[in-house]
């Protein structure tokens, strides 16, 4: 027998993305934002978390996954709840793991799992299907063939890293680890996970990327390219599919970080850094963590420029002077 290697065709589409996604992601490195916005990095670190979470059925807002990881008490189902725990404990680790380890994949299973399933960190036993809500979309090699298998993607993935895109080589592993279905439960929380380790050492401003909140806004489309390739036997609609949304939410940042750089007055760009999302506050809260005491400076030189350009908004907007007015991050 020869060397395993997964069907794919590398298309123009694919090329022209791989062109498009590197060309962005240099923009981006050279502004620096990510690397000197830790509010920043740690929302789009809590987005990825829900936006995954949330792809598996997992109820919890965005708010509440926030409120979780900061340690506030949420009202939920347990499991819900500790799905969350160990998802952020997996992704505080990312810079950590060797995606072209075996061992290192089920040591992450296991953290991702943890208290939640029987397997932990173990390869399943059972038969499996992967399911978009009720709706089976193909059942999953039989279980005694699934260290073989992942042994093979493994071996690829090593042979491959000089020769293969990792743009490129992170979509394939996605595809054929969910194809695989190597784990009782977990295998989709994984497979987005490893495909950003696999980025992230490539480039590591991947790590604060939320390629899981474009997964969840098109997650249709994101089964829909599965099951399309399962027909066509090779993984390469779905490679499309996952660089078309790499390149879209890189496109989406650069604006966002650009307009930033460019458009923020300074008073403005400070006022944002100390505020997180989905976290109302006071005037006389943000006054305090900006160390400002004139009320109408506060108001003139940092509300109504931030107010007016859509980057705060009111929780009263019919009564913009309420005493119990609070301001909130968009």
């Amino acid at each position: 027998m020869g060397e395993y290697k997964p069907p794919f065709t590398i298309t123009n589409e694919i090329l022209s993305y791989v062109s498009s996604i590197s060309e962005k992601i240099g923009r981006i490195t050279a502004i620096r934002s990510l690397e000197t916005k830790p509010h920043l990095r740690k929302n789009n670190r809590i987005k990825s978390i829900h936006s995954s979470l949330k792809i598996e059925a997992n109820s919890l807002s965005l708010g509440q996954v926030r409120d979780v990881i900061n340690g506030r008490l949420v009202l939920g189902e347990q499991k819900e709840i500790q799905e969350v725990k160990n998802a952020y404990a997996a992704y505080e680790s990312l810079s950590e793991i060797n995606p072209y380890s075996i061992k290192d994949l089920k040591k992450f299973h296991g953290i991702m799992t943890k208290y939640l399933v029987e397997e932990c960190g173990e390869f399943r036993h059972g038969e499996e299907g992967v399911f978009n809500g009720d709706e089976c979309i193909f059942m999953a090699p039989p279980a005694q063939f699934v260290p073989q298998l992942m042994d093979e993607l493994f071996e690829w993935m090593k042979k491959s890293r000089n020769s293969v895109h990792p743009l490129i080589m992170s979509s394939v592993f996605h595809y054929e680890f969910v194809f695989i279905h190597p784990f009782a439960d977990g295998n989709g929380r994984m497979a987005r996970l490893w495909h950003t380790a696999i980025l992230s050492k490539w480039k590591p401003v991947f790590e604060y990327i939320p390629i899981e909140s474009q997964i969840e806004k098109f997650q249709d489309e994101y089964y829909d390219a599965i099951a399309r390739c399962h027909v066509s036997g090779e993984s390469t609609i779905f490679i499309e599919f996952m660089l078309s949304q790499i390149d879209r939410i890189l496109e989406d940042i650069s604006l966002q970080m650009n307009e930033e750089n460019e458009q923020f007055s300074e008073t403005v760009r400070k006022m944002l850094e100390i505020m997180e999302y989905d976290t109302p506050y006071t005037r006389k809260t943000l006054m305090e963590k900006l160390g400002l005491k004139s009320r109408d400076g506060f108001r003139r030189n940092y509300l109504q420029p931030a107010l007016e350009m859509n980057l705060i908004q009111m929780t009263l907007p019919d009564k913009p002077n309420s005493r119990n007015q609070r301001y909130m991050k968009v």
